[in-house]
């Protein structure tokens, strides 16, 4: 991997080398090809000093080497094109140079004369290995390491070991290394790179000083790539910079290789009009468009929209992608205060926000969603593109429906509606008045009615009115209301129970609202107005311990019977373990002489 930062000043050119920008003072190689270099190798910094965005770690490192508080391993991380590899190679200039005199020691601004800082640069110091962890990734590359660290650097201060993308070395590697790493000999240090740390086992993380290296911001990379332009002799408009500053997601080298494209694209002239063209931001305002019409609910003229960019070339899935992102640009005008006043903005992004600034957050929040999921159906559809049509029809639908805000607001006025109608009569439109719901402390709590028609139909149906506790739950339990059945049988005590009142005390894992869904319920059952009230009177037994009760009974009243006795005697240790009402035709006949037929009593019906 070859990773970038930027330099600050302006290259000056040598004229011994031929050579150009910051690779000026370091002469290549007699046997380097000559000829064009891209812009990511050639403007590739060589001292902390050209390092742009990275302060933080430059200061620690800085105070670091000036210290002589070293370790003896580092962990650098960040995304792609930040400059890992390329800061792992500074550091390693840092330790091994000797200054021009040769009597130097670890400094924070390598010469970039002495022989070590040269064969660094050159790539053929012996004491400085580069090691692509990513194509090596087995125990027996690590052996090699470990062979190696035994023996003292040849001609440099310290023997270096960058391994870069290290996250791809196996179990067995990262075991292999972990003693080596963790108690290296003085003259040996160790640079690790990778953009997986979490892919990195802790034990090699507690043995390294990590350094996170962060995302550089639009706005310096814009100002560097200018620099970069005026260094090449071409001319760039400022827009068409920012753009490529923008796509390049605060990667130097990224950025350097869309600039470079740019370049050539307009034979040394960056236009805006060209990298939109070459960004694919011209398709964005067909984008727009669809969403515009997706958002009306115009579902001919998206579709037909939707036809012409397949028949232009887009991809189905990409036409989405595009569609999240602009949703996200949209929905951060809208919560981001001044958003569109960004300096770092590009001006077409400013002029989107601004033409879609009608569509508030709730309908981009649900456009977000079913983009979303229609993005996973149009990866696994075996045909995208029309999965992506009926992702287009599901957004044009749901553009008609109301907002959350809007039912509640809905919901609301229809109880206040409700509140104030008659007692006598009923709401128009078949919904119930809103009911009393007593407290334990005598109060009253109205709670808002249920409309019938949020009530299944099966359940709509009018059924007699209970007139006991027990039919009551039992009307649950016809009504297939499960965990309501449940809490009535278990955890309700009844108190009083009549036509339309029902008094109840509830344990203690009773549901804060289960009064007004039983009143509910009960309301939309029979067809009467039930108030359900909960206190603290002790009440009856529930149903549950009422029929262990009973039970109880039963069995004590069958032990006690002639025939359970004789059994009992008959078969010492014998337990009763159920009951069952059976029909008997007669009653069998006992060996026993001393127990007669006509002396024993026939069972209970109820036994």
């Amino acid at each position: 991997m070859s990773e970038l930062f930027a330099a600050m000043g302006a290259p000056e050119t040598d004229n011994e080398s031929g050579q150009t920008g910051l690779w000026a003072d370091m002469p290549m190689s007699s046997n380097a090809p000559a000829g064009y270099r891209v812009l990511a190798r050639k403007y590739r910094p060589t001292t902390f000093d050209q390092l742009i965005g990275q302060e933080a770690m430059v200061k620690t490192l800085t105070n670091a080497i000036e210290a002589g508080r070293l370790p003896h391993a580092w962990m650098l991380t960040g995304v792609r094109g930040i400059g890992k590899t390329t800061t792992a190679r500074i550091i390693a200039r840092a330790l091994n140079c000797t200054g021009v005199d040769g009597k130097g020691g670890p400094t924070i601004k390598p010469c970039g004369k002495c022989d070590a800082c040269r064969t660094i640069a050159e790539d053929r110091n012996v004491d400085v290995l580069e090691m692509d962890a990513a194509s090596r990734t087995g125990v027996d590359d690590i052996r090699d390491i470990i062979d190696g660290v035994r023996y003292g650097p040849a001609s440099s201060r310290y023997k270096i070991y960058i391994l870069d993308e290290v996250h791809m070395l196996s179990k067995n590697a990262f075991n292999a290394l972990l003693k080596t790493l963790e108690e290296p000999p003085p003259h040996t240090k160790f640079i690790f790179a990778t953009t997986e740390i979490r892919k990195v086992p802790v034990t090699v993380l507690s043995r390294c000083q990590r350094f996170d290296l962060r995302r550089i911001d639009s706005e310096m990379l814009a100002k560097h790539f200018m620099d970069v332009v005026g260094w090449e002799k071409a001319s760039a408009e400022p827009e068409a910079v920012k753009l490529i500053a923008h796509a390049a997601d605060g990667s130097v080298r990224d950025g350097l290789s869309l600039l470079d494209q740019a370049i050539a694209r307009g034979n040394g002239t960056v236009a805006t009009v060209d990298v939109k063209d070459m960004l694919g931001l011209a398709d964005r305002a067909h984008i727009m468009g669809l969403c515009r019409q997706l958002l009306r609910g115009e579902m001919k003229a998206a579709l037909e929209s939707f036809a012409t960019m397949q028949q232009a070339g887009s991809d189905p899935l990409q036409i989405l992608q595009d569609m999240c992102e602009l949703v996200h640009l949209l929905t951060r005008g809208q919560v981001v205060p001044d958003f569109t006043k960004d300096q770092n903005l590009p001006e077409y992004d400013r002029q989107l926000l601004t033409e879609l600034s009608d569509i508030k957050v709730p309908a981009l929040a649900r456009i977000w969603q079913i983009l979303l999921k229609g993005i996973t159906e149009v990866q696994h559809a075996a045909h995208p593109a029309q999965a992506a049509e009926m992702v287009l029809i599901r957004l044009a639908y749901a553009s008609e429906l109301p907002s959350p805000a809007d039912l509640i607001k809905q919901l609301q006025n229809s109880v206040i509606t409700t509140a104030a109608a008659p007692t006598g009569s009923a709401p128009s439109g078949g919904g119930s008045a809103p009911r009393a719901k007593m407290t334990s402390n005598g109060g009253s709590v109205l709670t808002p009615a249920v409309s019938q028609q949020t009530i299944p139909q099966a359940e709509v149906t009018t059924q007699p009115s209970p007139t006991s506790f027990k039919e009551l739950v039992a009307l649950f339990e016809v009504n297939r209301e499960g965990p309501l059945h449940g809490q009535l049988y278990t955890n309700v005590h009844p108190v009083r129970c009549e036509q339309g009142i029902l008094e109840i005390r509830v344990g203690a894992h009773a549901p804060q609202n289960l009064a007004s869904r039983l009143s509910q319920c009960l309301t939309a059952w029979t067809g009467q107005r039930w108030m359900v009230s909960i206190t603290d009177k002790a009440g009856e037994p529930t149903l549950a311990e009422q029929d262990k009760a009973a039970e109880k009974k039963r069995q004590e009243r069958a032990l006690s019977h002639p025939l359970m006795r004789a059994v009992v005697t008959a078969f010492p240790g014998a337990k009763l373990m159920s009951l069952k009402q059976k029909a008997v035709a007669s009653m069998p006949t006992l060996a026993n002489d001393a127990v007669l037929n006509d002396e024993i009593p026939p069972l209970d019906p109820e036994d």
